[in-house]
């Protein structure tokens, strides 16, 4: 067994499983601490680097310290680079398999919610109930028509239209004895003219013509 192996199975033995929540944030908290070395050795590297082009080849062996120490610089900063990836990853890892399982949790819990609500339900009585319903609507539909139906109305449209001629015809004589009626034709003829009446007119009447 590695010394990595029996740490881990060191610390695991002393103290409780962490909760997701717990591992996550101890995970973020590590990449805070990875960037900010990160960024102190970036400077440290530019900081190597101007030296090496200060002395340069008036200090030969200043300058090659200073490359040195940048190469190994370098190398923490790629370490700390694929280091950073790992936990990234790791944590992306959690955070998912907390989610899945927080989601996993709520579902079980509406599902025995739903069945607790199911349990009380039986589904034969909601047929009947379902069928007593549809029954008391046409009930309801059937007695609507029933009182709205209008009593006494079977009479003939035909004696009806024939009543009512009569009474425009009845009205129309009224209102002619109210103006006393038309004027009576006279039962003798009207008297003929005289021939020397006659006689006379056809005189006037040819002279206006000469």
């Amino acid at each position: 067994m590695s010394k990595i192996s029996k740490l881990f199975k060191g610390s695991s033995s002393s103290s409780s499983r962490p909760s997701a929540q717990e591992a996550i944030h101890r995970l973020r908290e590590t990449e805070e601490m990875l960037t900010k070395k990160q960024e102190y050795l970036e400077k440290r590297i530019e900081q190597e680097l101007a030296i090496a082009k200060k002395n340069g080849t008036k200090n030969k062996r200043a300058a090659l310290q200073a490359l040195k120490r940048k190469k190994r610089l370098e190398q923490q900063l790629t370490q700390i680079d694929g280091t950073l990836s790992t936990i990234e990853f790791q944590r992306e890892a959690l955070e998912n398999s907390h989610t899945n399982t927080e989601v996993l949790k709520n579902m079980g819990f509406a599902a025995k919610a739903m069945k607790k609500v199911h349990d009380n339900m039986d589904v034969d009585r909601i047929d009947d109930m379902m069928q007593d319903i549809t029954d008391q609507q046409g009930v309801a539909q059937e007695i609507s028509e029933a009182i709205s139906r209008p009593f006494g109305d079977n009479f003939d449209e035909d004696e009806l239209l024939a009543e009512l001629e009569e009474l425009e015809q009845q009205e129309m004589e009224d209102n002619m004895k109210s103006m006393g009626g038309l004027p009576s034709v006279p039962s003798s003829k009207l008297p003929s003219a005289r021939p020397s009446q006659r006689a006379s007119e056809f005189k006037t009447q040819h002279c206006h013509e000469t």
